[in-house]
């Protein structure tokens, strides 16, 4: 037989497999011991670490520990680590060269090659912290490889970092501001930089002039225009930039809350002149910039300054840190109204900047463990943001153990961060028949309706939203039921395995929340079945570790507590039920129509003011209640929400008084409260009490609000709501 012949029958004997190709392929492992060696060409913290990452899942595939030698000279056969400055940040390559498998990366880029060739190419896979699977393999051997990957994001971050599993940060890519932004200074920095406390009094000029003062605040922004500012901060910048000398980037951005920029004549002139808040903000960076040439900049544009501005532009050490906070998410952001004036922004940042930092949101701050069906607008935002000159993109997602499907929206997003073209819906069932084991199919269907009921419902999502909010539509009767039918099929699948039932459980608790929420607002609801899953939803938060439902901290166990005594049936009925409501100072205009009724239908409102609350903002409160005819009663008392974040305080205090013929009041009583600057949700009740038993048929109900936000809130120099629900007499 000629050689030519020869060659012919080789290939196909490799092609039908009665014999493998030798020739680059190389052997890693045999028969549990090690065939080769890895070889790193410095000792860097990065090539070390992928050095020993590589080392360890060898090892707990084979059981084989390969030697890591320092060198520069590699031998036939040996896995070869190495930085390489040639490559973008972040990126890898991996080849098979002179029968070696050479892996280099700029930066963390070496780590992550051996990221992928564990995934790609060994087997493993990671689903979230603490959880990973490989294969068991006395004898490893590795094909030809020439891979090059390049993140489509210089920087990545999500808050699913698995704290306690060092592995999870590292194998999903992912970076955290400290490593990044001196002194972990990445957003609201003004105040860090000028502390009010420390500023305010001496140089109230530095800060905002609003409705018709100067008011220096913890959340109140700068004078940007102020010539005697930029001094102030440069001196401060450079006594940080000299205690962090290897690090770049900082930010200087304006401190959390809308509106509260300064409106004096020459910040409003540039204003008017830009278009945008955002040219005070750009111009003020820009002189940083150029005054530190060698640091970058990061700011926001974020709430009142996201649209660019006209003319100024920012200079390449300027970073924008685009938010898009106010923005629904039931569909991708190009498909909605609040979508689309956020891609106007963004477009327009991008025609004026190459450096973009997006900050996306995934969240529901007000109720976190509910449903939050976002999974089908993931890719199609990232797409958005890299297709729009995006360079860094945070996801503030999950963050708190119990989040709707929290451990595969972070797995779902930290792939999209560095691949946005790979498969979505592949991610998502690679994920859960890998995290849910057998529960997978029945937990991908309920996805798939709850998306499509959502869809169908026209109800926007958005992150500050309230299970009530679709109890019409994803959330109705019906849906519930069926949902319910597939995570009892989908715990009896893994029933035998406490891990993934654990799993299943804890991805079930956001629809036993939502069905708790949406029960205390019907009075025809079951009771008893509600105090059964009140009870299994505090049992099943305590064993599975949720410490907290929504971003203000408060916890299940008080949430159980409080439910017991707020929303299931009172011992005594209040004798304002249902009672007539006559407004002297009646409410904001979107809230008249449901005060008529809120007030006394004997529902207390949640921890989200979109449902049963009515609210007064800047102004003091005052009605009367008609009770129908004359009753005796000792106590009345007015429900109030205590919720910061949402400029929600309580107010100064209020006073009762009754009548029996609406004419002629007498006072029955009188409460205050004291200043509150818990970030909790609270519920507070402002109660009067009588010593002896008082007849009448009017309660008129008087409410002194505080006016404006104060000094060290969010919302300084504006006025502040308060909220109020039942006024109950008893």
């Amino acid at each position: 037989m000629d050689k030519i012949s020869w060659k012919v029958l080789a290939v196909l004997m490799c092609l039908t497999g009665w014999i493998r190709p030798i020739y680059g392929q190389l052997t890693v492992v045999k028969n549990k011991k090690p065939a080769t060696r890895i070889v790193i060409s410095d000792t860097s913290d990065n090539v070390r670490q992928a050095a020993d990452l590589l080392n360890d899942f060898i090892c707990r595939i084979s059981q084989a520990n390969l030697p890591i030698t320092l060198g520069r000279s590699a031998k036939s056969g040996d896995i070869v680590l190495c930085e390489s400055a040639e490559l973008e940040e972040d990126a890898f390559q991996i080849q098979t060269t002179d029968n070696c498998l050479r892996i280099s990366g700029n930066g963390k880029g070496v780590i992550y090659g051996v990221i992928s060739l564990l995934e790609q190419n060994l087997g493993v896979s990671y689903y979230a912290a603490h959880s990973c699977t490989y294969p068991q393999k006395e004898t490893i051997e590795l094909p030809v490889i020439n891979r090059k990957e390049v993140p489509a994001f210089r920087y990545r971050q999500t808050f699913s970092y698995g704290n306690t599993d060092p592995v999870y940060k590292l194998w999903f890519r992912l970076e955290e501001p400290e490593e990044v932004f001196i002194d972990g200074m990445w957003v609201h920095t003004f105040n860090r930089i000028l502390p009010a406390s420390v500023y305010g009094e001496k140089h109230p000029e530095y800060y905002s002039f609003i409705n018709g003062k100067r008011r220096p605040g913890d959340n109140s922004q700068w004078c940007l225009t102020n010539p005697d500012l930029f001094d102030a901060v440069v001196h401060q910048l450079d006594s940080i930039f000299k205690a962090n000398p290897d690090m770049r980037m900082i930010s200087v951005s304006q401190n959390d809350g809308n509106n509260t920029n300064c409106s004096c004549p020459e910040c409003k002139k540039v204003d008017e002149y830009e278009g945008s808040p955002s040219g005070n903000i750009i111009r003020f960076l820009n002189k940083l910039a150029a005054h530190y040439p060698d640091k970058e900049f990061s700011t926001l544009a974020y709430l009142y300054s996201m649209q660019p501005p006209k003319h100024v532009k920012p200079l390449p050490n300027v970073n924008i840190m685009l938010c898009d906070i106010d923005c629904k998410r039931e569909v991708p952001l190009t498909d909605n109204e609040s979508g689309r004036y956020f891609v106007k922004a963004l477009e327009g940042w991008s025609r004026i900047s190459d450096n973009i930092f997006v900050w996306d949101y995934g969240i529901n701050f007000d109720n976190i463990v509910s449903p939050f069906p976002n999974f089908h607008i993931l890719q199609k935002n990232i797409q958005l943001f890299r297709d729009n000159h995006v360079t860094m993109h945070f996801s503030q997602v999950n963050g708190i153990r119990g989040g709707d499907f929290s451990e595969m929206r972070a797995y779902m997003i930290a792939k999209l961060m560095w691949n946005p073209d790979a498969d979505a819906d592949s991610l998502m069932q690679t994920f859960m028949k890998g995290y849910y084991g057998a529960a997978a199919p029945y937990l991908y269907q309920y996805q798939k309706i709850m998306q499509g009921a959502l869809l169908a419902s026209g109800q926007p999502l958005w992150i500050y939203d309230s299970p009530i909010s679709h109890k019409k539509g994803m959330l109705n009767p019906a849906l519930l039921k069926t949902y319910d039918e597939l995570f009892d099929k989908a715990e009896k699948a893994v029933s035998s395995d406490t891990m993934l039932l654990n799993r299943v459980r804890l991805s079930r608790l956001p629809l036993q929340y939502s069905k708790l929420e949406i029960a205390r607002t019907e009075t025809d609801s079951d009771k008893s079945a509600v105090k059964n899953l009140l009870e299994l939803f505090e049992k099943r938060t305590s064993q599975l570790g949720v410490t907290s439902l929504n971003e203000r901290n408060n916890r299940p166990d008080e949430y159980c507590i409080l439910y017991r005594e707020r929303f299931l049936p009172q011992k005594e009925r209040s004798k304002a039920s249902d009672a007539k409501v006559r407004w002297i100072i009646p409410p904001q205009e979107k809230y008249l129509a449901l005060g008529d009724t809120a007030l006394t239908d004997g529902l207390f409102g949640g921890t989200t003011y979109v449902e049963s609350w009515v609210g007064w903002n800047g102004t003091d409160a005052s009605f009367i209640l008609d009770l129908g005819e004359e009753k005796e009663f000792t106590r009345i008392e007015t429900d109030f929400l205590h919720q910061l974040g949402a400029w929600i305080l309580l107010p100064a205090g209020g006073t009762y008084a009754v009548s029996s013929d609406n004419k002629n009041y007498r006072p029955f009583g009188t409460f205050q409260f004291a200043e509150d600057r818990d970030l909790r949700v609270k519920f507070v009740k402002g109660t009067a009490h009588s010593d002896k038993p008082v007849k009448a048929r009017y309660i008129k109900v008087d409410v002194k609000g505080i006016g404006m936000c104060p000094s060290w809130h969010y919302g300084v120099g504006y006025p502040a709501w308060f909220f109020m629900d039942e006024v109950s007499v008893y």
